[in-house]
């Protein structure tokens, strides 16, 4: 396809969203909360949450911001997901296939059942357990390569490369294409953001053709040569006595390394941030290292990986008042309903000692919630855990950047002071 045929294509896209950042000039809540842009989102939070619990859009959709609403939806199985069409421009039948609204993440049941229940065995709590020991050793080499660094970016020298060889040892991807994996993790990203221009279209276009051709030979290969890996499992996974399709195979493959990805890079290092900015909370890290997993579980709500949702109306419904119309959308601001007062004390406070912090919605609700939840929360912990034994007077060395994505805003840039081992030995 020509690039005037892709400006084509994008036409609609494009003026729909200039429409939404004239809307969100003038005030329109739910233009706000879906462009990018927005250095700080809390502050639209909390004024979408004191609205009431759902605040419709001019754009005929509505947007909340509550924990209890948002905790509800998230299992009402009148909501589903809003398909490939109700978030990203229609596409040519020649596009790559798109790791997310190809995939399950976008299906409701029978079809997303049918992909879940294949993916799922290899991220329970019991599988997860086994894996501990390896992933402390990829923690450990990480570790390893700016032990005596100084000053280190942590963002793509620890909280980025664990993640992408966690995932590639469990998609059975060879050693030697990690690194060229992570090149495509780290440019598929606005993947759950949609585009915003033509040029940021053929960037992601051209990176989602390059991870096709790569799972294309892979998955040739595993056909060949089954190994102990999720794409082998799937490869020759039998659903009613039929083989996956390609795309099928294609769009689960591209999902879990972008979701098991570009979440756990947000979860790494926003939790190392929620520490190193609040020094009771790492005081009581260092003095029980243990405490790591109660860590992960108060970033996941203070600040967590994915911001947004969306469900729509696969029905007439009606909810908080509202006559919700069958295909309508409501946009669920799991940041927002993260810091909800009337469930959680002091909600802009970082705490690892609160008490019901994993009552969180990070991780969505009902049948969508995130297979690989046990992974993030393994694997958080573990590298959190160890970064501040092998590091623990690590300080803040500037200020950290962040991305403009509004689903999944990344953290970009976390620059630390690492003092020398031996300098920590003599305090």
């Amino acid at each position: 396809m020509t690039v005037l045929g892709h400006l084509r294509s994008q036409l609609t896209f494009l003026t729909h969203r200039a429409a939404l950042w004239g809307a969100s000039v003038i005030g329109d809540p739910g233009a706000r909360l879906v462009r990018r842009g927005t250095a700080d989102p809390y502050p639209l939070y909390e004024q979408i949450r004191a609205a009431g619990p759902l605040v419709r859009s001019r754009f005929g959709f509505y947007v909340g911001a509550g924990h209890e609403l948002s905790a509800r939806l998230l299992r009402d199985e009148r909501f589903g997901m809003p398909g490939p069409h109700g978030v990203f421009p229609q596409r040519a039948a020649t596009e790559p296939v798109h790791p997310i609204e190809d995939s399950f993440l976008m299906m409701d049941p029978p079809d997303h059942t049918r992909l879940r229940r294949l993916v799922a065995p290899w991220f329970t709590s019991r599988t997860m357990a086994r894996r501990a020991q390896e992933i402390e050793r990829i923690v450990a080499d990480c570790l390893d390569e700016f032990e005596d660094a100084g000053e280190v970016d942590l963002i793509p020298l620890f909280a980025n490369r664990v993640p992408v060889q966690v995932i590639c040892d469990l998609l059975g991807v060879p050693a030697p294409e990690h690194e060229r994996f992570r090149g495509w993790a780290n440019r598929i990203a606005p993947a759950f953001d949609g585009v915003n221009s033509v040029g940021e279209f053929e960037r992601l276009r051209q990176v989602m053709l390059e991870l096709q051709e790569f799972f294309t030979e892979l998955i040739a290969f595993r056909r060949r040569h089954p190994a102990e890996d999720i794409l082998s499992g799937l490869v020759h996974a039998k659903v009613d006595g039929e083989s996956l399709s390609s795309k099928d195979l294609l769009a689960t493959s591209g999902l879990l390394l972008l979701a098991g990805f570009g979440t756990t890079v947000n979860l790494i290092g926003k939790g190392a941030l929620g520490l190193l900015t609040h020094p009771d909370a790492l005081g009581h890290l260092r003095r029980d290292p243990g405490l790591a997993a109660a860590v992960v579980e108060e970033t996941l709500r203070y600040d967590p990986p994915v911001h947004l949702t969306a469900r729509f109306a696969r029905v007439d419904a009606e909810v908080a008042g509202f006559r919700i119309r069958r295909g309508e959308q409501i946009v669920l601001s799991l940041a927002g309903a993260n810091r909800d007062p009337a469930v959680f004390d002091h909600p802009d406070q970082f705490d690892p000692t609160r008490p019901n912090a994993r009552e969180h919605l990070a991780f969505s609700g009902g049948i969508h919630f995130c297979v690989g939840a046990a992974l993030a929360r393994l694997e958080a912990g573990i590298a959190l855990r160890a970064l501040f034994q092998r590091h623990p007077r690590l300080e803040l060395a500037g200020a950290p950047e962040r991305g403009d994505g509004r689903t999944l805003p990344m953290l970009t840039s976390l620059p630390v002071h690492c003092p020398r081992r031996a300098a920590s030995s003599a305090a």
